[in-house]
């Protein structure tokens, strides 16, 4: 498979690494010096291209590479909300493919799947208050992570006596959801029920960015044999 690498930081580079281990090919490599490549008969002939990069150019780096049919895998966080529609819609209706997901990693799509399950649980004992904790590396610019909101509307979505969510919140009617920046922390999703009885917690440790790279890779050789809109949920059925 022809991969396209669209940023080359730290998680670049391991997906590269990931990448050439599995027998893939990097044609093009796309940073912040060398946009005029998105242009490129190397980037125009990847099967996939691997997008992680920051919030608010994540969106022009699909329209560029929608430009010339190529497929997308990102694990870029911030756009959804202002641009989640259209996105939706080229994908659907325009002929393009995104594979995206606030996080990658297989542990965390288990942990989101356990999640969903407790949320369910937890619908018939108003007894437990909900609230989600995470903590990432101080290099983490959205606050909070995509994976935190993702792991918030999947319990609201549950949950009957949540409303919606929100940092720092007093609203009992909200999700609390709080955030840390501390070193080097790859990512932590902690979900604590607690009552007056007892507490309940379910947490997810990342050890490294490992994990999150070798699921974007497993995301981009789906991809290639794939169309549309595709989520983690595609690629593992929980």
């Amino acid at each position: 498979m022809k991969i396209a690498l669209i940023g080359y930081g730290k998680m670049g580079k391991m997906i590269e690494e990931i990448a050439l281990s599995r027998g893939h090919e990097i044609v093009s490599i796309i940073d912040i010096d060398n946009q005029q490549d998105f242009d490129s008969p190397a980037f125009a002939s990847a099967d996939v291209a691997i997008e992680f990069t920051a919030p608010h150019v994540a969106y022009n780096n699909y329209l560029r590479a929608f430009a010339h049919n190529v497929k997308v895998v990102s694990g870029s966080t911030g756009w959804l909300k202002e641009h989640g529609d259209e996105v939706r819609r080229l994908c659907t209706e325009g002929g393009q493919t995104l594979f995206w997901s606030s996080n990658f990693s297989l542990g965390v799509t288990i942990f989101r799947a356990v999640n969903r399950y407790l949320a369910r649980i937890m619908n018939q004992f108003p007894q437990y208050d909900v609230e989600l904790e995470e903590t990432h590396h101080v290099h983490k610019l959205d606050h909070p992570s995509g994976t935190a909101i993702t792991l918030a509307e999947e319990i609201v979505e549950r949950l009957d006596r949540k409303e919606g969510w929100a940092e720092d919140t007093t609203d009992p009617k909200l999700l609390r959801v709080d955030d840390i920046r501390r070193g080097e922390v790859p990512g932590i999703h902690t979900v604590r029920y607690d009552s007056e009885a007892d507490c309940i917690t379910i947490t997810h440790d990342a050890h490294s960015r490992r994990g999150f790279a070798l699921g974007a890779v497993l995301a981009a050789e789906y991809t290639a044999q794939h169309s549309g809109l595709l989520t983690m949920d595609d690629l593992f059925n929980f």
